[in-house]
């Protein structure tokens, strides 16, 4: 938790640590013995990210009746970068639509908070076996159409800052409920 205790006004950039040896992202071939901070501006804005909420990490999950899965999460991107699409996956190559859920006429020019998603994923049927286990992903691109990368090795660095690859889940597909039976008795006549 960061609690603000006094506002500075100030021509130029904080002299702290935090500000100058902390908040800067170096490519990937760069160690912490090569790292010169003083080389980088400090990190002021952040990538578009989205991430799962639901399901959860190694969730048994069961499929709707019509053979998806329901998932849930957010999406954000800085400098008031507003969301405009978030995409979920089961394979990596064949991408569904989440509904956005957002504040009636903001503007994506001026989001300033995640962006709540729902997404109902339809399953192929070789993914869709009970007991077999899938990973799950989502994507967002943001308003200036900036879309996460798909793996974090292009944008890995010593600080381990601003990752933002697709979130990946891996999830079980349990077999649906069965029908409880019901029972009629009556008397005959």
């Amino acid at each position: 938790v960061k609690w603000l205790a006094k506002l500075v006004v100030a021509s130029e950039e904080s002299q702290s640590h935090w500000q100058q040896n902390d908040y800067k992202a170096f490519h990937s071939t760069i160690t912490w013995d090569t790292a010169d901070f003083s080389s980088l501006p400090a990190i002021q804005d952040m990538p578009v990210n989205s991430a799962i909420s639901s399901p959860a990490p190694k969730e048994k999950v069961v499929l709707s009746p019509d053979g998806t899965l329901e998932m849930k999460g957010w999406a954000f991107s800085g400098g008031g970068r507003g969301i405009a699409r978030v995409e979920v996956s089961a394979d990596g190559q064949n991408w569904t639509s989440a509904e956005l859920h957002r504040p009636p006429n903001q503007a994506l020019g001026r989001t300033w908070a995640w962006t709540f998603w729902t997404a109902h994923l339809p399953l192929a049927e070789s993914l869709a076996k009970p007991g077999k286990a899938l990973t799950v992903m989502c994507k967002a691109v943001d308003a200036q159409y900036n879309v996460q990368p798909e793996s974090i090795d292009s944008i890995w660095n010593i600080r381990g800052v601003l990752c933002n690859s697709w979130h990946r889940v891996r999830v079980m597909i349990t077999p649906k409920p069965k029908p409880k039976q019901r029972f009629e008795f009556g008397h005959a006549e």
